[in-house]
Order: structure tokens, then C-alpha cells, then sequence
């Protein structure tokens, strides 16, 4: 078969969720599959080419155009045009023309939704990640809600043949919100990254030693790890943190890691005022190598977000033995499974008693540290490969 996937979310150095996702999918996809031909299309008026993956394999090939983007996607909305899968064809390798003379895309694969023409005969594949926008559209810039209500998520996924989602929450939000039918979705849990797999425990303590040179990190710390916006709840770890900072004799820090994301301002802000802004500590992007040992030196984890479709990294602070407070909203409970300590996103005194109970009760660190190792496990991009492949076939 002849598959094309849209890998538009690989086409910036700085890889945040929907990027790892897609980057991690496809190692174990192409790692399994030399059947297949695959074709990778990705759009934009710079050479972007050194930051773009590559997989070195006979039946992997790139496909780039180079529209400028606001021309691309404005006459694929208004006009339904260019038709990806017919540039694909258009400007695929002279050797699979000598091979099919009638070349076409059984399939074309989006890991996220974008502007997106295929052609009638294409089977449009897609995932959906989440839908945060339709529940918390405040938590989003206003040009990003536009953007949101242009693509049409709620058309693309009605148009599309099949669609993947990463949690059960996530196909329910589907068929609550845009009446999908729940045949039409098939949930396929996301792994853990490669950097996660087959650490040396020596190892982990000599990166430990360097992380906390490199990001200059106090000896102990609770640790927050993802974008930074108002949707992961940011301001109410910070405001627990105070609370916690005058009730025990020795708290440790707060480090917050992450990139910059929409409506960042107020967070920095609150935590610049904060009483406790000596003991917290933005140390900004973390490269996908450096984050295991950046786990593996906290104390705890908190991620207390409003809404999540997965969750990418409770899981993997499960799986570097760190003791978990999470959200009892969205997916997070489903992708926990009772191995972290669930909290109301919304009630500041909660957060601030998970986190003495686990600072302090090492009953309750061990029980989670176990408990978080056992659940971590059970994810695997191998897997999710293989529900992918079954899907295609």
C-alpha cells in the first residue's frame, strides 16, 4: 500500500506534545513495517529540511512544498486546493512511477488536525488529541480560537474514515461533542519516549549530577514539567506552593520546566508576586535527553491541569520512580490508574495537602513510586504501532 502522513508538527527544532507524539509513532511504525511505501509531506517557504527527522530506509520517502503557509492553507480552505495526496504523487520518486503505473494514496495519515484536500478515493486517517478548545476556549488566545474554528475540527473528523484518539476520554468528548460514532474512533494508547527506555540506574545518577549543573537546580525540589498556559493550572501550583512553604519546616523549592505557551503572562506574574518567588525557579524548554534525569532528581510531581487528552508527563514521571499529584479530571485518572495522588484542579487547599502528605507520609511515596512503575509499563509505542498497522490493513 501506498500511505501518505502529513508531518507538518515535525517541522520545528522544538518538539512539545503533538510533535513527540508523532516522532515517537512513526520510529515504531517504520521499525516494524518495509512493506508498505510510506510518503511524508511537509509545507513551508523556508528550508526547514535540518529539522526535520530523517528515516534512513528504502521505503520512507519526503515530499516538500514550498508555499508560504498563509497561501497554502487559505486555498486549501477556500478552494479545496493543492490536493495533498495528488502533490504527493506529483513529486514522488521516478522509481515508484517505474513500479505502478497507476500510483495513488490508499491512505493519508494526519497526527494532528490541519489544513487538509485529499482527494475522494484517499482514506483520511487522523488523530485527535484532545478537544481542550471546545471545553476551555478561555485558555486560549483569540487568534488561536479563530485558527481552532477554521481548521473545523468537528467537519474534518465527520469527513474522516477512521480516527485515533489516546484515551477513552478523549473518544467520549468525540461522540458527546460532535456526535461521532464510536465505531468510527479506536483508542490507542500513546508509549513512553525512547529516552525512557533501558536506563542505567549509574547513569541516571551521573546525568542527575549534570542536570542540576546545567539548569542550576536546588538540592530538593517539586517539579512541574509541561507548556506553560493557564490550561495546566500553573497559578494553582504556585498558590499551594506558598501554602506548603509556611507550614513546613523545610520545603523545598518549586522548579517550573516548559515552554512558553498562550496566555503566559498572568502565570509569570503571579509568580514574580508570589511570597514564596525566591524558592521557585522557570528553567524553561527541556530537551527530550535531559528529561528523565530532571525527574529522577525531584522530589515530586505535580501536574494538576484542567484537561488533558493524555498526559504525557505523569507518565513519564511514573516512570522514573517519582511520586505523582495529578488532576481527577479528563484522561488523567484514566491514565493513572490510582498509582498517583488525584486532586480538584480547583481547590488550592487539596494540592497543598497532597503535597505535605507525599513530602512527608514516605508510606505514601512508596506505595505510589511502586504502584507508578507498574502502570508506566503497560504503555507502548510497539503496541500502538501495531494498532496503527492494523488499522491501515
Amino acid at each position: 500500500m501506498n500511505i501518505g502522513i502529513d508531518i507538518r508538527p515535525l517541522m520545528h527544532p522544538v518538539r512539545t506534545g503533538v510533535g513527540e507524539y508523532t516522532h515517537e509513532l512513526l520510529n515504531a511504525i517504520f521499525a516494524i513495517d518495509k512493506n508498505n511505501e510510506y510518503f511524508l509531506f511537509y509545507n513551508s517557504q523556508k528550508d526547514i529540511s535540518t529539522d526535520i527527522p530523517k528515516w534512513a530506509q528504502k521505503n520512507v520517502h519526503y515530499t516538500a512544498t514550498r508555499w508560504p503557509n498563509k497561501i497554502f492553507n487559505t486555498s486549501i480552505k477556500l478552494f479545496k486546493h493543492p490536493k495533498i495526496d495528488k502533490t504527493l504523487i506529483i513529486r514522488s520518486s521516478d522509481r515508484i512511477h517505474r513500479e505502478q503505473k497507476n500510483f495513488a494514496l490508499d491512505w493519508f495519515y494526519s497526527p494532528n488536525l490541519n489544513f487538509t484536500s485529499l482527494s475522494k478515493n484517499t482514506k483520511h486517517l487522523i488523530t485527535v488529541h484532545d478537544l481542550s478548545f471546545e471545553y476551555f476556549p478561555e485558555f486560549y488566545t483569540r487568534k488561536r480560537q479563530l485558527w481552532h474554528k477554521v481548521i473545523n475540527y468537528k467537519k474534518q473528523c465527520q469527513n474522516a474514515t477512521k480516527i485515533i484518539v489516546p484515551s477513552d476520554n478523549t473518544k467520549r468528548d468525540l461522540v458527546d461533542k460532535y456526535h461521532i460514532s464510536s465505531d468510527k474512533i479506536q483508542i490507542i494508547y500513546p508509549g513512553l519516549s525512547s529516552v525512557f527506555k533501558n536506563l542505567d540506574a549509574e547513569n541516571v545518577q551521573r546525568q542527575q549530577m549534570q542536570i542540576k549543573k546545567k539548569y542550576f537546580l536546588p538540592e530538593n525540589f517539586i517539579l512541574f514539567l509541561g507548556t506553560i498556559e493557564p490550561r495546566k493550572n500553573i497559578s494553582g501550583i504556585i498558590k499551594a506552593f506558598e501554602q506548603i512553604s509556611q507550614e513546613l519546616p523545610t520545603p523545598p523549592a518549586l522548579v517550573i520546566a516548559g515552554a512558553p505557551g498562550w496566555k503566559n503572562k498572568k502565570i509569570y506574574t503571579i509568580a514574580n508576586k508570589s511570597p514564596a518567588r525566591e524558592q521557585i525557579k522557570f528553567i524553561g524548554y527541556i530537551a527530550p535527553e535531559d528529561k528523565p534525569a530532571l525527574y529522577a532528581s525531584a522530589d515530586l510531581f505535580v501536574y494538576p491541569s484542567f484537561y488533558e487528552g493524555f498526559g504525557f508527563p505523569v507518565l513519564e514521571a511514573m516512570a522514573m520512580g517519582v511520586p505523582v499529584i495529578t488532576s481527577n479530571r479528563s484522561s488523567l485518572p484514566e491514565i493513572c490508574n490510582k498509582s498517583a495522588f488525584s486532586i480538584n484542579p480547583n481547590k488550592t487547599n487539596e494540592l497543598a495537602n497532597a503535597m505535605k502528605k507525599i513530602l512527608t507520609d514516605m508510606n505514601q511515596r512508596s506505595k505510589q513510586i511502586k504502584n507508578g512503575f507498574i502502570e508506566a509499563a503497560k504503555f507502548s509505542w510497539d503496541k500502538a504501532a501495531h494498532d496503527w498497522l492494523d488499522i491501515i490493513n
